[in-house]
Order: C-alpha cells, then sequence, then structure tokens
C-alpha cells in the first residue's frame, strides 16, 4: 500500500480513537444537568471520567499533529479556513480543563455552579463544532486554486453541517450516558440507563438522516453503504441492550458504532481529503496534499515503535481505574456527604 493511503487511514483511525474516548468524556459533561441533582451526584459524575479525560484528549493532538506532518496542505487548508470553529473547539475544551481542576478548590455553591456551566458548555460545543467540521470537509468546501478557503464561518453552518453537528452531540451524549450507567452504582446507574434509553431514541433517528443525507453525497458508494449500515445496526444493538441493562455491551456498541460511523465519512470522502466546491480542480486529494516519501517513511517506523506502547499505557489506566464510582465512594474520600446544591 502506498505510504499516503496508510496514513490517511492511520489519521482516520486517531480520529476515530479521540471521537470515542473524549466522547464520552463530552457525554458525561452534558448530562450534569439531568443526573446532577445536588452536589454530591455532580462529583460523582465527573470522577467517572476525572482520572482518564486528559489522557483521551491528547488524542486529538496525536491527529492534528500527524495531520500536519502527513498532509501538511490539508492541514493548511483546513486550519486556515476553519479557524474560527476550531478555536471555539479550543476554547471550549480549554474552559473544560480548567473546571475540573478548579471546580473543588472552594467550597461555596456558586463557585461550584459556575464551572459545572464551563463544563457542561466546554462539552456541548466540541461535540456540536466537530460533527460540522467533519460534515463540512465530507461536503467539500469552497477552496481556490492555491488550496485557501474562500468561505465564511456562517458558510460552514449549512443545514448538512448542522445535522452532523447534530449527529455527533446525540452520539456523544448517549454514549456518556452509557458510560455514566457502566461507571456507577445505585440510583444515579438507573438515572443514567433511562436517560440513555430516551436519548438514544433521538440519536437513533438524527443520525439515520445524517447518514442517509451522506449517501447521496458519496454517490451510494457500495463501501460507504455497508459500514454507514453497519453502524446502523450497532446502534439499535446499543440502545436495546442499554434497554436490557447490559451497560458492558451497549458501551462497546457505542464505541463500534462511533469508529464504524467516522469510518464511513472517510470512506466516503476518499481519495479526496477536502473537495472544493468552487472546482473539481481545486480539490485537495491524497496524492496532491501528502508529505514526501521520506518524511512518511519516518513517520511509518516511529509509529511502529510508539503507538502500541500508548495503547498499553492507556489500556493500563482504565484496567487501574476500572471500579465503579459511588455517592458512598465520594464521601469515603472526603470523610462528609457533601451539601446540596
Amino acid at each position: 500500500m502506498d505510504l499516503s493511503i496508510l496514513w490517511f487511514w492511520i489519521v482516520a483511525g486517531l480520529f476515530i480513537g479521540y471521537f470515542i474516548l473524549d466522547g464520552f468524556d463530552f457525554g458525561v459533561g452534558m448530562t450534569l444537568p439531568f443526573l446532577g441533582k445536588d452536589d454530591l451526584d455532580r462529583r460523582v459524575l465527573i470522577n467517572t471520567i476525572g482520572p482518564v479525560w486528559d489522557l483521551n484528549e491528547t488524542w486529538v493532538i496525536v491527529a492534528g499533529a500527524c495531520l500536519f506532518a502527513a498532509f501538511p496542505e490539508w492541514y493548511a487548508t483546513l486550519f486556515s479556513g476553519f479557524y474560527l470553529a476550531l478555536l471555539l473547539i479550543l476554547l471550549a475544551l480549554i474552559a473544560r480543563g480548567v473546571s475540573f481542576e478548579y471546580r473543588h478548590q472552594r467550597p461555596e455553591s456558586r463557585w461550584k455552579k459556575w464551572f459545572d456551566g464551563m463544563i457542561i458548555v466546554g462539552s456541548v460545543v466540541p461535540a456540536l463544532l466537530w460533527g460540522v467540521a467533519f460534515a463540512n470537509i465530507v461536503q467539500g468546501v469552497a477552496i481556490d486554486a492555491n488550496f485557501n478557503y474562500t468561505g465564511t464561518l456562517f458558510d460552514l453552518l449549512n443545514p448538512y453541517a448542522l445535522l452532523g453537528g447534530l449527529t455527533t452531540l446525540m452520539l456523544f451524549f448517549t454514549h456518556g450516558a452509557i458510560f455514566v450507567s457502566l461507571k456507577t452504582d445505585g440510583d444515579i446507574r438507573e438515572r443514567a440507563r433511562k436517560l440513555a434509553t430516551k436519548a438514544g431514541v433521538v440519536t437513533i433517528v438524527i443520525a439515520a438522516s445524517f447518514l442517509v443525507w451522506t449517501a447521496f453525497i458519496a454517490e451510494f458508494k457500495l463501501a460507504y453503504l455497508v459500514l454507514a449500515a453497519l453502524a446502523a445496526v450497532a446502534l439499535i444493538g446499543a440502545w436495546l441492550f442499554n434497554l436490557r441493562g447490559s451497560e458492558g455491551v451497549s458501551f462497546t456498541l457505542m464505541a463500534v458504532t462511533i469508529a464504524l460511523a467516522v469510518l464511513s465519512l472517510f470512506t466516503a470522502l476518499f481519495p479526496n481529503v477536502m473537495p472544493s466546491t468552487t472546482d473539481v480542480a481545486n480539490s485537495l486529494t491524497i496524492d496532491n496534499a501528502s508529505s514526501s516519501e521520506y518524511t512518511l517513511t519516518v513517520m511509518s517506523w516511529t509509529a511502529l515503535i510508539f503507538l502500541p506502547l500508548i495503547l498499553l499505557y492507556q489500556g493500563w489506566t482504565y484496567w487501574v481505574f476500572r471500579k465503579r464510582v459511588s455517592r458512598r465512594t465520594i464521601e469515603a474520600a472526603t470523610g462528609v456527604a457533601a451539601p446540596a446544591a
């Protein structure tokens, strides 16, 4: 296989990993208003992702770095053209990270509510805008002969892209609710399962609409249709197993859903990396956007050495923090029960 094609799929794999892992982080953050009845509930929710959220977030850094090194033209056009949207994502991620670290620094209810709000916004904004960004990449944007994006931020907020944003928003929300039910115990676990059941219905409808619309954009490419159909089956399966209370299977199927959905988008995109709606000749493809053979060779050896180590470390982290979080464990750790918010 040509190294540029290999790295196209490696980048796809990195974004799959990011959306699966940080996706449930976003989802947990978005469930705070629905599952956090009091401060102790909200501490339980935050502690389900407390040990892993920053590690999950590094996947997007690695994906961006690989995109920069393997496809510099794609990176340049994407980050210059989408800079306002990406800046909003960055600011939201910063606000969310700061809130995780500062929320517990003072006991006042107003202080905690302020940071809870930042966690919610810092989860909603990236969950929405990542879908908007990827939908625009698949659909194509206005690119001139110098590979510069010539549109505006509002051009990116078109109906198809907004539907893509709603799709990732609801996928991550449901993914997060199922993760909460998997990682908690007692009343909050049951409420999370019920929330995932309700959200799952909405998610299935929105995701199905997006996948069907994308099929027209992909001109009914067979590989896309197969992956999209498998993603739909996995999503319905996740909903059904959640309904039965099988959180582990449901969570796994949600991860499979997100993986297949993202993979289907990259399949629809291939061999382009950023189609031009101005003139097809201005489209960025794997061939004209990739780095030299030497650069890709060095990157391949580096990935072969370090990627397994990273995966082993992340797997070990999840194993260490595999136990459920409950109100009792939070109270035991602090010595006293938290006051009601």
